[in-house]
């Protein structure tokens, strides 16, 4: 039998002109975009459309335009029939997968990634940090190098995307003087990420309060098939759970191979990125072998939409 998974990008999935041909040829789109422009005080919608892309790349901009895009393909795929078995999303991601499994109304998701969104860029002015892309050296390694590091200040892996890929995460000096090391250990690669801040590490830690509190007043329903989260890489249908795992996630890493790896062993034979790009599909790709992948991002890929 065939299980699907639907998965949700996060940030450093944005291109300006995404979402224009869903809001031309969408009246749920239409719907969606308006319902999501009452809640901000910059046009969602023009900078989605049009840019420029220094402004789509902010955080408190880029979250939620990858959220209500992803919303939007989700429901034009259930519109349709289509739905998952179970579901994951990558950081930001998250949110989007919870609202698709019903955990989460878009508009009580809307309202959690706006005031993330707009808590993570404040702990990077406050915070300033950078992130870096590893490839070629195990987990175990990668931290063991961060750990014997000479350099105080923060640095921690952040991500872990795919067996071969691992991000770190921390103060400017820290991270680039641990790619060095890194480099020196056999890293393949070790390639410093256009990024407003240091995710997923301690120093977003200032917008851990706001979040709580806003996670913490948010319903969380029992959703229809499980989340895979980010903190665990682990299935779970319990609300107060998927709450919990919500707010360890802002500093804590993504166990995104983790998640992939466990989908498959738990019966997943196909995988469906429901946003915009292509990032995760690229992921799966490099973590598991034999399983169907593909991609809904444009409102072509839609109407083309069958799998397995």
């Amino acid at each position: 039998m065939t299980k699907v998974a639907f998965i949700f990008p996060g940030q450093a999935s944005q291109i300006v002109g995404m979402g224009r041909d869903f809001y031309e040829n969408s009246p749920l789109a239409r719907q969606y975009y308006d319902l999501a422009a009452s809640r901000f005080n910059f046009s969602l919608k023009k900078l989605s459309f049009e840019g420029p892309l220094a402004e789509l790349t902010q955080t408190h901009v880029t979250q939620p335009a990858i959220f209500v895009l992803s919303c939007i393909i989700f429901a034009e795929l259930q519109a349709r029939g289509h739905k998952p078995d179970m579901v994951a999303g990558h950081s930001l991601g998250e949110y989007s997968a919870l609202v698709a499994n019903g955990a989460l109304t878009f508009e009580a998701g809307l309202e959690l990634v706006k005031i993330r969104a707009e808590q993570m860029q404040l702990a990077s002015v406050k915070n300033p940090g950078t992130m870096a892309a590893i490839v070629g050296l195990e987990y175990d390694k990668i931290d063991q190098i961060i750990g014997e590091s000479g350099f105080s200040g923060v640095c921690q892996i952040a991500n872990c995307n795919s067996p071969a890929q691992i991000v770190i995460s921390g103060d400017v000096y820290k991270v680039q003087a641990a790619m060095a090391d890194l480099k020196k250990a056999g890293a393949k690669m070790a390639v410093e990420l256009s990024v407003g801040g240091a995710f997923h590490s301690t120093l977003m830690q200032p917008a851990s309060e706001a979040l709580e509190k806003a996670l913490a007043a948010a319903e969380f329903k029992t959703p229809d098939c499980p989340i895979y989260s980010n903190v665990t890489g682990t299935a779970t249908r319990d609300p107060q759970e998927i709450r919990e795992r919500l707010f360890r996630q802002l500093t804590a890493p993504v166990r995104w191979s983790d998640t992939i790896q466990n989908m498959v062993a738990d019966g997943c034979n196909s995988f469906v990125e429901v946003g915009p790009g292509k990032v995760l599909q690229g992921l799966v790709k490099r973590t598991v072998a034999d399983v169907n992948i593909t991609g809904i991002g444009t409102f072509a890929e839609l109407e083309q939409a069958v799998w397995n």
